[in-house]
């Protein structure tokens, strides 16, 4: 009979532990410091994607540069091309300064075969969360790349550990409220009219890593809720109770020390 009165697992026990152990590894690999110190979370207003531009390409430079100020990423040499003049097998090499992230970063001296090369999905205009995630999504790939440790799980899961990674960088509400899966033998039409970013993890999987960022960084539950979607929030709410019964887990992530390094 009591059985009855049991909740549900948020999700499965060795996901969550996972969750841990990425922000385990991404605060040794990206600074401890940066993350206390600098990262914000980032939410979808005009506080932090203020501006209009009347042309698709525009409006896509303008949100790519904002994400790119706020991942502390902004000494990267980085641009946006429009989709057609994209080539996917590029492989440019990125010599930089300074600290890899945040405010000790350094801008090297730019050549063309030395810039990061980015593009866009124009049907994401119209869906500004879902053009911010994935931006944030390749900005992670590389960020992440640049790690010294092998990451947790091996690199199999290598696009599930950046959209994590994504969250790490503050980017959570965007990416759990834009997390689409399409259903097996689905399309993205089928979830209506707008255009959708398709994820690597769902929406509950995303929501719990940002309720982590949360925990980890004192930010109160209001603060979250009132950006991220309504369907997510009793869910969140229930992480952040689930993430503080772990104590010795959580003592463990914010007993990390890690600062930055800062290459010469």
């Amino acid at each position: 009979m009591f059985a009855l009165f049991r909740s549900e697992p948020l999700l499965d026990e060795a996901h969550i532990w996972w969750l841990f152990d990425v922000y385990a590894w991404a605060l040794k690999n990206f600074g401890s410091d940066v993350f206390y110190r600098e990262t914000v979370l980032v939410v979808p207003s005009n506080e932090h994607f203020p501006g209009r531009e009347q042309s698709v390409h525009g409006m896509a430079q303008l949100i790519f540069e904002q994400v790119r100020q706020h991942a502390g990423l902004s000494h990267w040499p980085s641009r946006l091309v429009e989709p057609e003049r994209f080539d996917p097998d590029a492989r440019p090499r990125l010599a930089l300064q300074g600290a890899i992230r945040g405010a000790k970063g350094l801008a090297p001296e730019e050549s063309e075969g030395d810039c990061l090369v980015f593009t866009y999905d124009p049907n994401l205009i119209g869906n500004p969360e879902a053009l911010i995630a994935s931006f944030v999504h390749n900005f992670a790939h590389f960020l992440g790349s640049t790690a010294e440790e092998e990451p947790p799980g091996g690199r199999e899961n290598w696009p599930h550990l950046t959209e994590v990674l994504g969250v790490f960088m503050g980017f959570g509400l965007m990416l759990a409220n834009s997390a689409f899966k399409a259903p097996r033998g689905g399309c993205g039409s089928c979830a209506g009219p707008a255009a959708e970013r398709s994820s690597f993890l769902s929406q509950y999987d995303m929501t719990y890593a940002l309720a982590l960022f949360a925990v980890l960084k004192g930010i109160p539950n209001k603060e979250v809720l009132r950006h991220l979607k309504k369907p997510l929030r009793p869910f969140f709410k229930r992480a952040v109770k689930d993430i503080k019964d772990r104590a010795d887990a959580l003592e463990a992530l914010q007993a990390i020390d890690q600062p930055l390094p800062v290459l010469a």
